[in-house]
């Protein structure tokens, strides 16, 4: 919780859902026509948009508020919420490609298509269809994104210099994502593939590029939107190396996931190339033949020992701080507003400390 007074961030992303609330009740009424198939597609997608940490649109919010406050609050509330419907995106699909049961302690959008179809006792297989459900899903979400932020009501000549940043993230998201499944079919990532994974897929459309959406918006030159960028992304590295952590060994209560999900999933993190690399030889190949197989608690706690004696989670720890304190002078650099500077602090706080 931030404890800014000047800043109620409760209250923002209660603004934010209004928001995308208002945005889908607009889409149901234009889907209507299509009728029970459509409004079960808009219920997933309600689902998919409830809850959060509302990071990227908060990171959008003050990077606007860094070069000016705007002059229309309402409207630069729903750009903000665009960058939400991508993320919520960007997880419909990620849960299929992961396999991943369960979303923020529900079940994933793939499962719950995939139930409807057993229960209706229709033809052909479930899993498709709920693969199939999911794909659709992913796709409806992330053109919405760009249709809610292009009509969030702020004039064109503002919006137009944010989407081409929009553009460019949408771009990075789903390339990066790419490289992950790469990465895990080959069965194989080292440390600098794994981060450079980590940075696309993650990194950047977290933090560094809704923060020059919301700069952008507000008019911010070149140099502010580099000024951004050099806080921006180093923070959205910490970010995802602390989620990469969490993954691991997360309480399934703070994350929604089940225990040592990531690795069921057998997802290759910076992490876990860090544990290969410095494990001894039988349990590093303990742990890579482990990856990506089904395990019990007792499996997910021997993997949990091995990266620990490894010393990767230490070091993981080590660089979450290093890339915390690059973001943090980069900020104290930047010719930003004050306001939005401490308020970005204490985000920065935020996304780096929460509790694995």
């Amino acid at each position: 919780m931030l404890v800014n007074p000047r800043w109620n961030a409760d209250d923002f992303r209660a603004q934010v859902q209004t928001a995308l609330d208002e945005f889908l009740d607009v889409q149901a009424e234009r889907l209507e026509p299509l009728g029970a198939d459509a409004s079960r597609l808009l219920v997933q997608a309600r689902t998919s948009v409830t809850g959060g940490k509302r990071f990227r649109a908060s990171f959008c919010w003050w990077g606007h508020h860094a070069v000016a406050t705007p002059t229309d609050p309402a409207a630069a509330i729903r750009a903000c919420a665009a960058l939400e419907l991508l993320h919520a995106s960007a997880l419909v699909h990620d849960d299929l490609m992961d396999a991943s049961d369960t979303r923020r302690g529900n079940p994933s959008s793939h499962r719950t298509f995939q139930g409807e179809h057993q229960r209706a006792g229709w033809r052909g297989e479930a899993t498709q269809y709920g693969a199939a459900g999911a794909i659709l899903l992913g796709d409806l979400l992330l053109s919405w994104s760009e249709e809610l932020l292009r009509r969030c009501g702020l004039p064109l000549t503002a919006v137009a210099p944010a989407l081409e940043v929009f553009d460019l993230c949408r771009s990075e998201v789903i390339a990066g994502q790419f490289l992950d499944v790469s990465a895990q079919a080959r069965g194989r990532a080292d440390v600098e593939t794994a981060m450079t994974v980590l940075r696309y897929k993650s990194a950047k459309y977290s933090i560094e590029r809704p923060l020059q959406i919301g700069a952008a918006l507000a008019g911010a030159g070149s140099e502010t939107l580099e000024a951004l960028s050099a806080f921006g992304l180093p923070l959205g590295e910490a970010f995802q190396l602390r989620d990469d952590l969490l993954g691991v060994f997360g309480d399934p209560e703070v994350t929604g996931k089940p225990a040592g999900d990531d690795l069921v999933e057998g997802k290759r993190t910076v992490l876990i190339a860090l544990a290969l690399d410095a494990a001894p030889q039988a349990a590093a190949a303990e742990l890579d033949a482990a990856l990506g197989t089904a395990l019990d608690h007792a499996a997910i706690a021997r993997l949990r020992a091995i990266i620990e004696e490894s010393g990767a989670r230490e070091q993981v720890e080590s660089v979450i701080g290093h890339l915390g304190d690059l973001a943090l002078g980069a900020l104290d650099r930047a010719s930003i507003d004050d306001r939005a500077r401490e308020v970005l602090r204490e985000l920065a706080g935020a996304v780096t400390h929460r509790v694995v």
